[in-house]
């Protein structure tokens, strides 16, 4: 996965232990002092299959791992190991089941969504996906897919709320989401639907790892009123920060450092705009203008 690469049309979306692996597989070249050229010699491929296996954008074959970790001078050990990892990376995620409902590049962040240990998210639209109750995603996902037939449209329902799993693991990642007021005005199916989406995102506001900031109108302009975007961490030190931000059609994965620290830096300036005393006060403000 690089830097600006748009997830419309890619071949496949890469599970985060393969993501690792790929890293380490670079790594390991490079501790051994070999070119990209030498690696694809000894595969007998070009040099751009050695750097599309190091950044996850193709599978990781058992048996090209093996001869670069031989080429690399790895013991046996090291390499019947990380063979092994590679077929566990290879296997699908939970969510390859969605696939007929589940666009390709969309994919990697289900992945990248599982694996996080922190998640920072900033919605000028809708609630964020992982926070929507279930009325609520039916409304906007009938809004985003307006072609959908019934079975489609709770395909992509049972998708989002089965991601929210994540937030309920003992190793929870930590979500913070910053939203602009203009969501919880933007009504999404009924009155009745908005409250309950509301007195969702006060209850999980009072979770330890989950917090909720929203962006009174009174801010005025800010740095942040832009696309939708999410900021991605990682327990694993292989994997760098990354940001996914959409565009109709499809994708951006970002992993330039500079890049990623304008996002995170938009969205610690956007929490000072707010706090959570007041975040709380203006969501039971509007759950009683739903009422």
């Amino acid at each position: 996965m690089s830097e600006g690469r748009s997830g419309a049309g890619t071949a496949g979306a890469p599970t985060v232990l393969r993501m690792i692996l790929g890293r380490r597989l670079q790594d390991r070249r490079r501790e051994a002092g070999a070119s990209l050229e030498d690696a694809a010699k000894a595969l007998r491929v070009t040099s751009l299959t050695i750097r599309r296996l190091e950044k996850a954008e193709v599978a990781l074959k058992p048996l090209y791992v093996e001869k670069l970790l031989e080429t690399y001078g790895a013991d046996q050990q090291e390499i019947d190991e990380f063979v092994a990892l590679a077929e566990r990376a290879n296997e699908p995620g939970w969510w390859h089941a969605y696939r007929d409902v589940l666009p390709n590049w969309f994919s990697a962040y289900v992945s990248l969504e599982t694996g996080a240990k922190t998640l920072r998210t900033y919605e000028p639209h809708y609630v964020t996906g992982l926070l929507q109750t279930e009325r609520y995603a039916r409304g906007v996902l009938g809004g985003g897919f307006p072609n959908d037939g019934d079975e489609d449209l709770q395909r992509r329902v049972d998708l989002r709320l089965r991601r929210q799993g994540l937030l309920e693991r003992p190793d929870a990642p930590t979500l913070w989401v910053v939203m602009e007021e203009a969501v919880l005005h933007r009504v999404v199916g009924s009155s009745e639907i908005m409250r309950e989406q509301i007195e969702r995102l006060l209850e999980v506001s009072q979770l330890e790892h989950v917090s909720v900031d929203v962006v009174p109108f009174t801010a005025g302009a800010h740095v942040g009123v832009c696309a939708p975007y999410t900021y991605f961490r990682f327990e694993e030190p292989e994997l760098p920060d990354i940001v996914y931000t959409e565009i109709l059609t499809g994708a951006m994965y970002l992993d330039q450092r500079s890049d990623v620290a304008a996002h995170l830096e938009a969205h610690n300036r956007m929490s000072l705009l707010t706090s959570d005393t007041d975040s709380r006060a203006l969501l039971n403000r509007m759950r009683k203008e739903y009422s």
